[in-house]
């Protein structure tokens, strides 16, 4: 058979073609899903605007809609801060990784408000500081790697001061002890992931300054109950008011700011979780037994009797 150039060229000039469109429909995507003007936007500024005629709700559920966050929590961070008096419009939000998804972003974009997040990954954070939130919006990023002992440093050396608005705490870890060691930050909104496997135990990992969550083999064993932050809450002078639906973010309120909201107890806002972190070889779920085996010997410290104690079965 004998070689044709002319063909064999179009053929690879096609392929080049196509390439480059892939590669363009790939960049206009990432645009549109991450850019502040597009349709997840505006259709997110649709929803607040329904959600604020609500003058109440019975659960957090009811409020939720997702534009950047990981569930529904941009929706249920709307309602509260057009519900409740809020003067300093600033917010801090650690554990963002590249902030594509966070619970912030939506409120950097919609609403305009100050903003300092961290993360310990340097990438993320030139990612970040490279990105259309650092261009456009009054966004401060910094690289560091959380502990108890250095984050109201962190938080106070970028100029945040105590009354902010609203404090995320995202780091898959310490979140209750980073919590705990910041005496003396008052944000309206407190915002806590937790570990639903915990259940309603008062239990946390034990502090470690370098801990990192081992996603392959302790994939349940991190972070802190919810039993466990409603009673710092309570130290700290915070009412639990719900958790979203899919049970990983908690919500506390400043008693000083709460208007009409109810205080909910630990039991009536628990919310098991709705996600997996891990699957079988066969792709199905863990059951909640399967779930508490992957615990049973772990250390945690019980917030309750101040002691270490061994999960068991």
């Amino acid at each position: 058979m004998k070689f044709n150039i002319i063909k064999w060229a179009k053929y690879l000039q096609n392929i080049v073609i196509t390439e480059r469109k892939i590669t363009e429909f790939i960049h206009a995507y990432e645009y549109d899903k991450y850019s502040y003007k597009s349709t997840k936007v505006n259709l997110g500024q649709i929803q607040t605007a329904l959600h604020a005629q609500k003058t109440s709700f019975t659960n957090l559920s009811e409020l939720e809609f997702q534009v950047f966050s990981q569930f529904g929590d941009d929706g249920i961070i709307q309602w509260l801060i057009h519900h409740l008096d809020i003067e300093n419009k600033s917010f801090v939000e650690f554990g963002v990784e590249r902030y594509t998804e966070a619970n912030t972003r939506f409120l950097l974009f919609n609403n305009k408000w100050e903003g300092l997040v961290i993360d310990g990954d340097e990438d993320n954070i030139h990612f970040i500081r490279n990105n259309i939130e650092s261009a456009f919006f009054n966004l401060k990023s910094v690289c560091s790697f959380i502990t108890k002992d250095n984050i109201a440093d962190l938080i106070r050396s970028n100029g945040f001061g105590p009354d902010m608005g609203l404090l995320s705490i995202d780091i898959d870890g310490n979140d209750y002890w980073v919590w705990k060691a910041l005496a003396d930050l008052h944000p309206v909104i407190v915002i806590v992931e937790y570990n639903a496997e915990f259940g309603l135990n008062p239990w946390v990992i034990p502090y470690q300054a370098d801990f990192v969550w081992d996603k392959k083999d302790a994939v349940y064993y991190w972070g802190t109950s919810l039993q466990s932050l409603c009673q710092l809450g309570e130290e700290k002078g915070y009412s639990f008011v719900g958790c979203n639906s899919h049970g990983n973010n908690a919500y506390f309120i400043r008693n000083d700011k709460m208007k009409n909201l109810k205080k909910l107890s630990c039991e009536e806002g628990f919310v098991s979780p709705k996600f997996s972190l891990s699957r079988k070889p066969d792709l199905t779920s863990f059951s909640t037994e399967e779930k508490r085996q992957q615990l049973v010997g772990k250390e945690v410290f019980n917030t309750v009797t101040g002691q270490m104690e061994t999960i068991v079965a």
